[in-house]
């Protein structure tokens, strides 16, 4: 007589605990995406086992030191003192949990391609403590196809199967740091499953913290649909940088023109060009559809037309920041240059890969000597080197011979830049209604 699968019965269980709020929850990697998320589920009432294998972060989790800029302070203190949120180094207690979200890195290799060390590390060290009835749930970004063809297996060799035993899903993250407007829980959720019960496990246990939950056939369709979002912007982008450079070469200026562009009720949607792209997603997730595609022997021309584009800007900046200051009669290789921000976005302290990094190398590299101001950064690296942001004061900015600003962070007064400046190349628009003759923008 052959044996019998107790689907339902695993899965009813399941359900049962994520409605009642007794399911334990593990999240692997308590970053941008991981802690918000924790959070959100502690709120209401889950316990939440945090999992990060740097120490430091641990820590400062279980004192209720909030490190990331999307978290309230308090909210987290009180959720780590009623014990809702705890956070390890290690995978020992998963067979105590019964969903895991896996929230971790899916950076590039130096070629561009996709690097799935950490899914696969984590995937392996979650198989060794899988057990019936547990949900696995990939968050973070990749190419079509991860969830099945990379996790499932890894996950199925310990005799378990996928949508049978334990359920199998993957639900992209949609972070957008300092979004004051859509945080984790009024943001749109897109799930998909490797088969019914593992969709119907991963909308259940989404659907008790977030508003909105949003349901696809499959886990690779999930995939794709955060990869093309992502693309979406890069390819928009690269439009308008490239347009930027257009009208370089037009002596026309770009920000006019866009400004008078959107003013067009229908059909169109802002972007606005920089010294590059940056942030977690849209330097490198269009470079994982761009693969994948190559793997099914079809080439995503547009895509890898746009990465070029983009990749473009931060020299582009920097050739335009020596022909600011030749105007002037200087050279760059002699000249001072103070860059203001180094973030990838304006009012967060998060710097990894940033446009602003590529565009200090080139100066540094045509013999520049520049310093970096950002208060919401106080040292970063690049490329090995470590570098040290130093305060912002008027004798700084008078003693430039060019400010170059790379990061539009609200608290900087950009009236007294100008008042202050020889020379400002404004990338960002940050100028936008100042007057000065020597402000010149992208």
């Amino acid at each position: 007589m052959s044996a019998v699968h107790p689907t339902p019965t695993v899965l009813s269980d399941l359900i049962s605990r994520v409605q009642n709020k007794t399911a334990k929850v593990a999240v692997v990697g308590l970053g941008y995406v991981g802690l918000p998320f924790a959070v959100e589920k502690a709120k209401v009432g889950y316990s939440v086992l945090g999992i990060d294998q740097n120490p430091i972060r641990a820590d400062k989790v279980n004192r209720g030191e909030n490190f990331i800029g999307d978290v309230d302070d308090a909210e987290l203190l009180e959720l780590t003192q009623k014990g809702l949120i705890q956070a390890v180094t290690t995978f020992d207690a998963l067979p105590d949990c019964d969903v895991i979200v896996i929230c971790v890195p899916t950076p590039l290799t130096k070629n561009l391609t996709p690097d799935l060390q950490y899914v696969e590390n984590v995937t392996r060290r979650i198989s060794h403590y899988l057990r019936p009835g547990q949900l696995i749930s990939l968050e973070s970004t990749t190419y079509p196809g991860t969830t099945e063809e990379v996790m499932q297996p890894i996950l199925e060799s310990t005799g378990l199967k996928a949508d049978v035993d334990f359920f199998l899903a993957h639900s992209p993250e949609r972070v957008d740091p300092g979004n004051q407007r859509y945080t984790t829980k009024n943001t749109h959720k897109v799930v998909g499953g490797v088969g019914p019960n593992s969709l119907e496990a991963a909308r259940e246990f989404y659907s008790q913290t977030i508003l909105n939950v949003v349901p696809v056939n499959s886990a690779k369709a999930a995939e794709l649909t955060k990869v093309f979002e992502n693309t979406f912007r890069a390819v928009n982008i690269a439009l308008v940088n490239e347009l930027c450079q257009l009208c370089d070469r037009m002596n026309l200026d770009v920000w006019e023109v866009l400004d008078a562009s959107f003013t067009k009720p229908f059909g169109i949607m802002p972007f606005y060009p920089g010294p590059g792209v940056g942030g977690h997603c849209i330097p490198i997730d269009p470079h994982y559809l761009e693969w994948k595609a190559k793997e099914l022997n079809f080439n995503t021309e547009f895509i890898a037309l746009a990465g070029r584009i983009n990749r473009s800007m931060p020299e582009f900046t920097v050739d335009k920041a020596a022909r600011v200051l030749n105007d002037s009669g200087k050279a760059l290789s002699r000249s001072r240059i103070v860059m203001l921000g180094i973030a990838y976005k304006a009012d967060l302290d998060d710097w990894r890969e940033s446009p602003a990094l590529e565009v200090l190398e080139h100066l540094e590299a045509r013999g520049a000597s520049v310093d970096v101001v950002d208060s919401w950064v106080s040292h970063f690296e690049n490329k090995g080197k470590e570098y040290h942001t130093v305060p912002m004061s008027d004798e700084l900015i008078r003693s430039a011979d060019l400010v170059v600003i790379t990061t539009n962070h609200k608290s900087v007064d950009y009236g007294k830049i100008v008042e202050l400046s020889s020379a400002i190349l404004d990338t960002r628009n940050a100028c936008k209604g100042l007057v000065g003759n020597n402000i010149v923008r992208l």
